[in-house]
């Protein structure tokens, strides 16, 4: 959070500081309390299990988690930047997965106080998020809507984050490029991200390639099978399914068939 610091505003800055950090706290507190009331203990032992998380769980559904955060943040002052930033902070600090599901749904509710500036924050908690759940929405819709603002300046960071050791990050990476690519992006970045990581064996890097490809191709199946055709035996199988679902009949099958012909001859 960045505030005035020059010596003539100092005490004023370090008002609006605590100010701003009680107000968090306050909201971030809010927020908990009512998910707790809202969930439920079986869903929780689920949800748990299903995301195979170390985070303590509400129980709380995703739907419910957003209208709270929504609800919560709707009350009092209107949130600024700096507001949001504390709130998204302070929710962050405790090992719940429904508040840090609440942090993710308050940047996403409020694309147009975010810019490059937030990326670093962004970067921290994709590190700290270690599963899809919280990953998918910062990358799509929070990473995903600044690069729709700065093409050209986050251009140098999505190409760091794509070589980057933490494979949510270089998830983040592909995925950030589903909004600018739906708006009419050009393809070349993220074909030069995917094809270097074509040929990973985790899941969840084959899985975003492909859906990715999917989503474009809604709009723009021609790149898509001019890029895919010519890889067909560097991808894994579940990239080919995502990829050639949209896909005229045609061109599937004969992709998908020269996907299982190289694989069988391997």
């Amino acid at each position: 959070m960045v505030l005035g610091t020059s010596r003539q505003n100092a005490p004023d800055a370090a008002v609006t500081i605590r100010r701003v950090a009680a107000d968090a706290k306050g909201r971030a507190e809010a927020i908990e309390a009512k998910l707790r009331v809202i969930g439920t203990p079986e869903r929780a032992v689920s949800e748990k299990a299903y995301l195979k998380s170390d985070l303590e769980f509400a129980g709380a559904t995703v739907w419910q988690i957003r209208s709270v955060a929504k609800e919560v943040a709707g009350e009092g002052p209107p949130l600024g930047h700096d507001e949001l930033q504390a709130l998204v902070e302070e929710l962050w600090t405790k090992p719940m997965h429904e508040r840090r599901m609440a942090a993710v749904m308050l940047l996403e509710l409020h694309p147009r106080l975010l810019g490059m500036e937030d990326l670093e924050l962004v970067e921290r908690l994709v590190r700290e998020s270690k599963t899809w759940a919280l990953v998918d929405g910062l990358a799509t819709d929070v990473v995903g809507r600044i690069a729709l603002k700065h093409p050209a300046e986050i251009a140098s960071i999505l190409d760091r984050w794509a070589t980057d050791s933490d494979f949510w990050v270089r998830r983040t990476a592909l995925l950030a490029e589903l909004q600018p690519l739906r708006a009419g992006a050009p393809f070349d970045r993220f074909a030069a991200h995917a094809d270097a990581m074509l040929e990973e064996r985790e899941f969840f890097i084959r899985k975003a390639i492909g859906w990715v490809l999917r989503e474009t191709e809604k709009r723009r199946p021609d790149e898509v099978i001019a890029w895919l055709a010519p890889r067909t035996h560097r991808a894994s199988g579940i990239t080919m399914r995502e990829a050639v679902r949209h896909l005229p009949e045609p061109d599937a099958r004969r992709l998908m068939a020269a996907y299982r012909e190289r694989r069988t001859a391997d």
